[in-house]
């Protein structure tokens, strides 16, 4: 069924209602059953609609995802609810009071929006997408703040908005699209768009975006929820220009870019501190270790290395207990003497996989001692440190 109007009826939503927590093992005696009373098409539509649904609560939340209505694309692209809100937060702190939301989706970045005051035209091209992102305004209570339009994004007058988001399409036929210049629509055309918002605009684009591809005049934020970095978003206007940010959710907190050089190479201290993704893709890496007074164990890898412990959100702390030379048997013979039952493989600047380490070096547990092996690069040598996080 491509179409939603069925389930927004009084006895699609009833229906939806019945199938809410379906287990997927029994999927096939519901169905049968249900057909019995129902349109066969109508409950293959709402087993998929709750399919969905129990996909879309890590992103939405269980209250939200019960009540709202997806698209199988609608759950794999949306924006995860706790960063959609923190972008609101934003664009209302920066005095916005309209938004046009231009490839909206299934309607979540407007719905952070509208929940924090501020009033969107949603577009989408897509006319099931855009069935789904007006469904899903009527359904949370939203419907007087959110205009859905069913146009293409580059057709629709954005004059009598402040400000403008766009979220391009960034996957195609073959999977994910790299260059941003092949997003739908392209990166050029987004930021003429954004640079022509009366007060501000956002871009949401790859996490990978490479640095040279950004705008001189934008602020690039990378963003990271629970330490995942989920997205990258290009700024426009109101005072933004020439800077780069990290911000971890929860939080926020953010690490604002000084222009400091990189820092200086130096051998292991006692504690290893793996800066969190959006930092590293942020490029202020040189920012986290001046904050710790530590340096780099090779200059072309993340790792930032010191001799004391500092505390610090933009970094997972690690107290280091050993240092090899490359060696599955020297690995295997430690874990052995130290009676490992758990062992956790983390990898930067090494080509072995970290789940084929585990099973040559850990075949079967030892004992009940937890530890960590970095598989990276001192001063450019295959090395391996272990030790434990800092509680």
């Amino acid at each position: 069924m491509n179409d939603l109007a069925p389930l927004l009826t009084p006895e699609g939503r009833a229906l939806l209602d019945e199938v809410r927590d379906t287990d997927p093992a029994r999927e096939l005696a519901v169905a049968t059953r249900l057909r019995r009373e129902h349109p066969a098409d109508l409950v293959s539509a709402a087993l998929g609609q709750a399919r969905l649904r129990q996909r879309a609560v890590a992103k939405f939340g269980a209250e939200d995802a019960r009540r709202m209505f997806f698209t199988p694309n609608g759950v794999e692209q949306s924006t995860r609810a706790s960063v959609a809100a923190y972008r609101a937060r934003r664009f209302r702190e920066l005095g916005v009071v309209s938004v046009a939301d231009l490839c909206c989706g299934i309607g979540g970045d407007a719905i952070a929006l509208a929940r924090a005051g501020i009033r969107v035209l949603a577009v989408d091209r897509d006319p099931l997408t855009a069935a789904a992102a007006r469904a899903n305004a009527d359904a949370l209570g939203l419907a007087d703040l959110i205009e859905v339009r069913q146009a293409d994004v580059t057709e629709v007058d954005t004059a009598g908005h402040d400000a403008v988001f766009v979220d391009p399409a960034r996957r195609g036929g073959r999977g994910r699209i790299f260059d941003p210049e092949a997003y739908s629509p392209p990166l050029s055309w987004a930021v003429e768009a954004a640079r022509a918002a009366p007060r501000a605009a956002a871009l949401k684009v790859a996490p990978g975006i490479p640095h040279e591809a950004v705008p001189a005049d934008a602020e690039a934020e990378w963003i990271s929820d629970g330490g995942d970095v989920k997205e990258a978003v290009l700024w426009f206007g109101a005072g933004q220009g020439a800077a780069v940010r990290a911000t971890l959710l929860p939080g926020p907190r953010t690490l604002l870019s000084r222009g400091l050089p990189d820092p200086a190479v130096r051998p292991p201290g006692r504690y290893l501190y793996e800066p969190d993704g959006a930092v590293v893709r942020s490029h202020l890496v040189a920012e986290v270790a001046a904050e710790l007074d530590g340096g780099l164990l090779d200059a072309t890898i993340a790792y930032v290395t010191a001799d004391e412990h500092r505390p610090t959100p933009y970094a997972t702390a690690y107290e280091l207990t050993d240092r090899l030379p490359f060696s599955v048997k020297k690995l295997k013979a430690l874990l052995r003497e130290r009676r490992v039952g758990t062992l956790t493989v983390k990898k930067r600047g090494s080509a072995v996989e970290p789940e084929e380490l585990r099973r040559k070096v850990l075949p079967k547990p030892h004992g009940t001692e937890s530890v960590t092996v970095f598989l990276t690069r001192v001063a450019g040598a295959p090395t391996m440190l272990l030790g434990h996080p800092v509680r």
